[in-house]
């Protein structure tokens, strides 16, 4: 389980997953991510990696490279082992259900 200070927390309908969401504010891939998510009712913690500074910021990169070395985004972690990078909605739907 990833535990960040920086996480928000979104509570949906369905917590089956440990869900958490790397993104940035301004990634129109991102806000599709979000509103999948939302939409799929899928409770989830989520971080705009840019909106973080210094330190903060460090640890979160940190932690998402041990799922995304390329520092790309949306990185979506699933259960701590499923990984999806980028929006790709029939896998979220695949690994979520």
């Amino acid at each position: 389980m990833i535990e960040l200070t920086s996480l928000e927390t979104v509570e949906g309908s369905s917590a089956d997953h440990d869900v958490v969401l790397f993104a940035l504010s301004t990634c129109p891939h991102c806000r599709h991510a979000r509103e999948y998510l939302d939409k799929s009712g899928v409770s989830y913690r989520y971080v705009y990696v840019d909106l973080l500074d210094g330190d903060e910021q460090k640890a979160v990169l940190l932690a998402s490279e041990r799922y995304n070395p390329n520092h790309t985004f949306p990185t979506l972690v699933i259960d701590d082992d499923n990984v999806i990078i980028g929006f790709k909605e029939s896998e979220y739907q695949e690994k979520l259900s």
